[in-house]
């Protein structure tokens, strides 16, 4: 019996990319799988058929080498050569993929990360800035402790003159494999733990880690207009790997520190002024500043009351994306005068009198409340 073609077998087109091809795959390996069809010789024949075909197309190698050859790439003498035939492989390889994706972060990271070294610890740093600062931007020197690649052995691990062997155990995949009925249970290789290699003669600098401990300058950009708790990542800038892995990145996490005069919501920013009780009955005008580090005037109407604000546009925090300006709100707070002289007392009495005979009522607000006050009681006298 012929061969089926294997993009026939997993049901995709030749010029399928690896993701739909795994996609195929992983729905096909599901649907088949002995454990689903217990008995089903047929299903167990298709679930080995689609991890052949998977097996091939997913290596570009060797889908490089079916596509030119066909089957015959993977025969004894083939023209692609030998040794590493689909018919002898295991079609338990295929099936991993899936747990790969589902399990790969599980208990150390992902797989196929072998003959690599291990990759670096991300590393966190708290930056405090002000507000002014989060308004216009600024660029920040910090000094990060941290692990570096070892200048002595360039960060490979291994003493001047030597070098990394492969390790006999992984043959330098960094893990191993033990077949267990239809699945391959694989885990990190114990010799080399993970890297693939070994080193029989450890640098004396870094004692075969490939890293030494060092504190590292860098300049940290801060964008206009960043909000507190904002997450800045520096690629690459975390820890080294151990024996030349990749490094880790870093995070820097931005505090604003609380202002004295404003209190920043988003883009907006808030200010409470406090106003003389003559100022706010009588009008007049105020300097505020801003968190550009100017100032504003704002006009008080006669007569203005505790908790009215006034926006003053654009004149808030700098938008992050670039974006409008946020606005800025000045709330007033009428102050009581206190420590009178017995003076000013009489002239607040004499204003006091006066008040209860002036044609308009001047304190409306509370001549209204207590109005209300006064109904609400005479209600309660009827209703007894």
């Amino acid at each position: 019996m012929a061969n089926r073609d294997f993009y026939e077998v997993l049901g995709v087109e030749r010029g399928a990319n690896a993701d739909d091809i795994k996609k195929a795959y992983r729905k096909l390996a599901m649907q088949y799988h002995p454990d689903r069809n217990q008995g089903d010789q047929k299903a167990e024949q298709k679930f080995k058929e689609i991890n052949e075909a998977y097996d091939v197309l997913k290596d570009d190698q060797k889908r490089a080498a079916y596509d030119r050859f066909g089957h015959a790439a993977f025969e004894q003498g083939g023209a692609a050569g030998a040794g590493a035939g689909a018919r002898g492989f295991d079609f338990g390889q295929g099936f991993a993929d899936i747990f790969d994706e589902m399990f790969g972060d599980f208990m150390g990271g992902r797989r196929g990360q072998g003959g690599r070294g291990q990759r670096g610890a991300d590393l966190r740093y708290n930056l405090e800035i002000t507000l002014e600062e989060a308004y216009a931007g600024r660029e920040a020197r910090i000094r990060v402790p941290t692990s570096v690649a070892c200048g002595v052995c360039n960060g490979t691990g291994a003493a001047e003159g030597s070098a990394p062997i492969t390790c006999p155990t992984c043959r330098g995949h960094g893990k191993v494999r033990a077949q267990q009925g239809f699945f391959t249970v694989e885990r990190t290789c114990p010799t080399c733990h993970g890297t693939g290699k070994i080193i029989k003669d450890p640098c004396p600098a870094c004692s075969g880690s490939g890293r030494v401990r060092k504190e590292k300058t860098l300049s940290v950009s801060i964008p206009q207009g960043v909000e507190d708790g904002t997450r800045i990542r520096l690629a690459g800038e975390g820890e080294a790997g151990i024996q030349g892995g990749t490094a880790g990145d870093l995070y820097i996490f931005i505090a604003v520190k609380p202002h004295p005069l404003f209190q920043r919501e988003g883009p907006h920013v808030h200010c409470r002024v406090p106003l003389p009780m003559t100022a706010a009955a009588l009008g007049g005008s105020v300097e505020v500043p801003t968190v550009d580090g100017a100032r504003a005037k704002v006009t008080i109407p006669a007569g203005t009351q505790p908790g009215h604000q006034f926006r003053l546009r654009a004149k808030g925090m700098t938008a992050l994306h670039g974006g409008q300006r946020g606005d800025m709100f000045i709330e007033i707070m009428v102050e009581t005068p206190v420590h009178l002289s017995k003076r000013q007392q009489d002239l607040l009495r004499e204003f006091e009198a006066e008040t209860k005979t002036a044609k308009k009522p001047q304190s409306p607000e509370s001549e209204g409340f207590f109005s209300k006050v006064k109904e609400f009681w005479d209600d309660l006298t009827q209703q007894r």
